[in-house]
């Protein structure tokens, strides 16, 4: 009884989180889920302010965010290993506009595991995870990728 108890409880625990579960407050104090943005693309973006690649791709990232906010696509950023304050004042002096987390890797389970930083996750519009990718993303690569998907 004990083992099929831990097998149990195991399968719940191995269990991957749906699409659409995850669950982030930014820096406005604002929840950002999947949910709330059904009908665009959404791009969940982890990065640290000390991250080379990170700081690399934010200008992109904004630009990418700002092209098409109001129509099919948002980005969301999730700082990981960095602080509230750093991330407050590095969003200012970068002028980020688009909505920013600061979490940990426990909360970024929700989208799916972070082996490096930057770690990029993209939803169609429609909620289902279409792209991955570790390493540094840029503006023109994910609109290619989202102008090949039907």
């Amino acid at each position: 009884m004990r083992r099929l108890f831990s097998l149990l409880l195991f399968l719940l625990v191995a269990t991957p989180v749906a699409a659409g579960s995850f669950s982030f407050k930014d820096l406005q104090g604002k929840t950002q889920r999947l949910s709330d943005y059904k009908g665009k693309w959404v791009l969940v973006n982890f990065w640290a302010t000390w991250c080379p690649p990170c700081l690399e791709e934010i200008p992109d990232l904004v630009d990418l965010h700002e092209a098409h906010r109001r129509k099919d696509l948002v980005v969301i950023g999730v700082a990981l290993d960095s602080t509230e304050k750093s991330v407050r004042e590095f969003v200012t002096r970068f002028a980020i506009s688009y909505p920013v987390a600061v979490s940990d890797y426990d909360q970024a389970a929700q989208v799916g595991e972070v082996n490096v930083l930057p770690t990029s996750y993209l939803y169609d519009p429609q909620g289902e995870l279409v792209s991955y990718q570790e390493g540094l993303l840029t503006r023109s690569s994910v609109e290619s990728y989202i102008k090949r998907r039907p």
